[in-house]
């Protein structure tokens, strides 16, 4: 039998194996399957709300998540709805009455917006909306009575308080 040239064996070769080339899919399928459970998991609905800096929330056992709603945030200098400046503490302390105006023309407003956006009108118009009050742990019962008046005769009656979740050790 005669010598092969390195060419002709590698001709030779190409021949015997056709020009197919193996491919381990089983590792790219493994990989791919990690990945979608990670996406899944990790996008399961967790809602989280941004506790500003200034709003020291107290610690409980919660066991029901978030749900979207108005977002009220009660700091130890001002009340913001959505982000949104709307009075400052020391002058809605100031006053005697229970309403707070500013508060109350702003829930107003974003009350007509989810009812133009939600399916249920009907039962928001016999239940009221939900709103979520950020306060912080130190705040005096004459504010948090004088926000949540506010909510209630603006036909926000489901009204639910954030916390941070108690770390179990």
């Amino acid at each position: 039998m005669a010598q092969l040239t390195p060419r002709q064996r590698r001709s030779e070769h190409r021949t015997r194996n056709g020009n197919m080339v193996d491919m381990n899919l089983v590792s790219l399928i493994d990989v791919f399957t990690i990945l979608i459970f990670f996406l899944l998991s990790s996008a399961a609905g967790v809602e989280v709300l941004v506790s500003p800096k200034a709003v020291n929330l107290p610690v409980a056992n919660a066991e029901k998540s978030p749900e979207a709603t108005v977002v009220l945030v009660v700091s130890a200098d001002e009340i913001l709805v959505e982000g949104r400046r709307i009075a400052s503490v020391s002058q809605v302390m100031a006053t005697s009455d229970d309403l707070i105006p500013a508060l109350s023309a702003e829930l107003a407003v974003l009350g007509q917006r989810q009812a133009v956006r939600s399916d249920n009108r009907a039962r928001q118009a016999t239940e009221g909306q939900s709103v979520t009050i950020l306060a912080d742990k130190q705040m005096p019962y004459a504010l948090l009575r004088k926000v949540m008046v506010t909510c209630a005769r603006a036909n926000f009656h489901d009204v639910s308080f954030a916390v941070r979740k108690k770390v179990d050790a």
